[in-house]
């Protein structure tokens, strides 16, 4: 069997859910299509992911509620008030099951991410910025050139 990519891949997500947060899904899913129609929709960390020059938006089912994540750039301070009653831990919206979940809000938040992504300079084609960045390249020495096609190379790969 061919694993699913893609929209049949988040289809299959929403599917697999308990019928009772399935609708709060579609509305998650339908708020951040609308908002950025461009975005590619995937699934990453096994929940439903969304790229737009990088990424987005992730969005998952839990036991009381649906998560939105991340929430970490200019939209936190620009929307502060509303998400308010949303925002747990640092970058996390928690929407209780059976409660409206706050369309609009997605929606800004979602245009206001995309926004910033496309002002982000593009990273060339190979680049290894996030992983220099990673514990497990700091261990190979300070420079910032990232080592890792060169510790391929010693492996004969």
């Amino acid at each position: 069997m061919a694993l699913k990519s893609g929209s049949a891949a988040v289809d299959a997500y929403i599917a697999a859910a308990p019928r009772t947060v399935q609708p709060m899904l579609r509305e998650l899913r339908q708020a951040i299509k609308s908002a950025v129609p461009k975005a590619e929709e995937k699934i990453s960390y096994q929940m439903p992911f969304y790229a737009y020059h990088g990424r987005l938006i992730y969005f998952a089912a839990h036991r009381n509620h649906v998560g939105l994540y991340p929430i970490i750039g200019r939209e936190k301070d620009l929307y502060a008030k509303e998400l308010k009653p949303y925002l747990q831990e640092k970058a996390t919206l928690q929407f209780p099951i059976g409660k409206p979940v706050p369309v609009e809000l997605v929606k800004k938040i979602v245009q206001q991410r995309a926004k910033d992504n496309e002002a982000r300079p593009a990273e060339p084609k190979g680049s290894c910025i996030a992983q220099r960045q990673s514990r497990s390249h700091l261990r190979w020495g300070r420079s910032n050139r990232c080592r890792c096609r060169s510790r391929l190379r010693r492996r004969g790969a």
